[in-house]
């Protein structure tokens, strides 16, 4: 598809659709934006913005449109445009069309931007003409333009980003898990899984899939692949792929060379050794030595926001997890946590569940702070399945400060909300960064 001179329209004015439209209007693409806010500054664009209502008689003489992940496509303009036969791509799609060099892609429901960073560190120290887009927060459309045929592209890819995706195919795609999220946005658990596996749509047996083991949907689902397919398991022992043994080896299990254990690295836990194994067969399918692969994994540290601890406050130590956007990501939160915990949690309502997240407390949570759309919703699980000791909150803030007088010395306070912040917050980075301030502040 080439789009110069075509008249396309851009759907979403957040990060990606910004960046969609500058690297449309390089590609000398015709352009007009269309968001359905009403109150957004058009004041620096240069090229026609519609904004509320959309305009049927001018959307009717469209090329092609544009859609950011964030806007679903089941709202009135999708429909119009699907029934007019418009051509309806993404910002992944959009930067693909563009793209000189080799791309891997990574998706799941968790532990997606811990893999990326991970795996465009290793890529970096290998290759410097690495570029790690996507999800991740840098828009795959503003990084584009600079890739070459000997280049890398690292992309965190969300089911959001999926649904708009056309001929899109990474070298090495990877689908850590999948576990209930977004259920608001895709209605089923089987639209949802489908969205995920949409990363594979293209990839042919010169291509690679890296799938979790442990995940039954990615092992059932893995013969139906027309690419090549390694696992990773954190669980048992494998043959096509790595694993992780009974002494928390990391071993590769085509040759049966240990590679390093876990307690060489910065990331504890097992959903990291996942982490950490999905890194590895990708990198290695993408020609970096595994001596160079293995000393960029030690040292790696934690991401922001993913379980990052904060400050020691009166002997309490904080945790940010933030990015614990949904009840299995949160799991792995108190998972990583070995002492007597105050939780704060709560926050927009994405339609999922929170049993096996309460069930997951197992003695742990000694008090449960919720605030936010979901707060009601959790405080009737937490009683049906018995656990009473929680709060309600009416901010962040008073989580912080309630939390400090509840603590004692040699507990922990972690922020792992199970839910998404955009009720409160504009962003999970905001809301870690302001749960960062208030913590710091004590």
């Amino acid at each position: 598809m080439t789009l110069k001179g075509k008249k396309t329209v851009v759907i979403g004015l957040g990060k990606s659709g910004l960046a969609s439209y500058e690297l449309l209007k390089k590609m000398d693409a015709d352009v007009c934006l269309y968001d359905g806010k009403k109150d957004l500054d058009t004041s620096s664009y240069d090229v026609p913005v519609y904004l509320g209502e959309f305009p049927e008689e001018i959307f009717a003489g469209l090329d092609c449109a544009v859609f950011s992940p964030g806007v679903p496509l089941d709202i009135p303009v999708a429909e119009f445009l699907k029934e007019k036969k418009i051509p309806m791509i993404g910002e992944i799609e959009l930067a693909w069309l563009m793209e000189q060099g080799t791309v891997a892609g990574i998706t799941g429901t968790n532990g997606k931007t811990t893999t990326t960073t991970l795996t465009g560190e290793i890529m970096k120290a290998y290759k410097e003409n690495t570029f790690v887009v996507g999800n991740i927060g840098n828009p795959y459309t503003k990084e584009v333009l600079k890739t070459t045929p000997d280049s890398v592209t690292v992309a965190e890819i969300s089911s959001f980003q999926l649904e708009t995706i056309d001929s899109f195919c990474p070298k090495v795609s990877a689908i850590l898990n999948i576990t209930p999220d977004h259920l608001n946005r895709h209605k089923t658990m089987e639209c949802y899984i489908d969205m995920k596996f949409a990363i594979t749509k293209n990839q042919t047996e010169k291509e690679l899939c890296v799938l979790n083991y442990e995940d039954q949907v990615l092992r059932e689902r893995a013969e139906e692949l027309s690419c090549r397919v390694a696992f990773f398991s954190s669980k048992q022992k494998i043959e096509n792929g790595l694993y992780q043994n009974e002494n928390r080896d990391i071993v590769d299990g085509r040759t049966g060379r240990v590679l390093m254990n876990m307690k060489e690295s910065n990331i504890p836990g097992d959903h990291n050794c996942e982490n950490i194994m999905a890194a590895i067969l990708i990198t290695e399918e993408m020609g970096v030595p595994m001596d160079i692969i293995l000393q960029t994994v030690k040292s790696f540290q934690a991401v922001e926001h993913r379980v990052e601890f904060v400050k020691t406050v009166a002997g309490v130590d904080y945790y940010n997890d933030s990015k614990g956007t949904n009840p299995d990501a949160a799991i792995k939160g108190i998972q990583s946590m070995d002492k007597p915990t105050v939780l704060i949690g709560g926050g927009y309502d994405k339609g999922g569940e929170f049993d096996e997240w309460i069930r997951a407390f197992d003695g742990k949570v000694k008090k449960l702070l919720l605030l936010g759309e979901t707060a009601e919703r959790i405080a009737e699980t937490a009683e049906k399945l018995g656990f009473k000791e929680y709060e309600m909150v009416k901010s962040l803030e008073e989580a912080v400060k309630r939390a400090k007088k509840i603590a004692k010395a040699g507990d922990a306070v972690l922020l792992s909300p199970a839910c998404a912040s955009w009720d409160m917050f504009d962003s999970y980075e905001q809301r870690g960064n302001l749960f960062k301030e208030y913590v710091r502040s004590l």
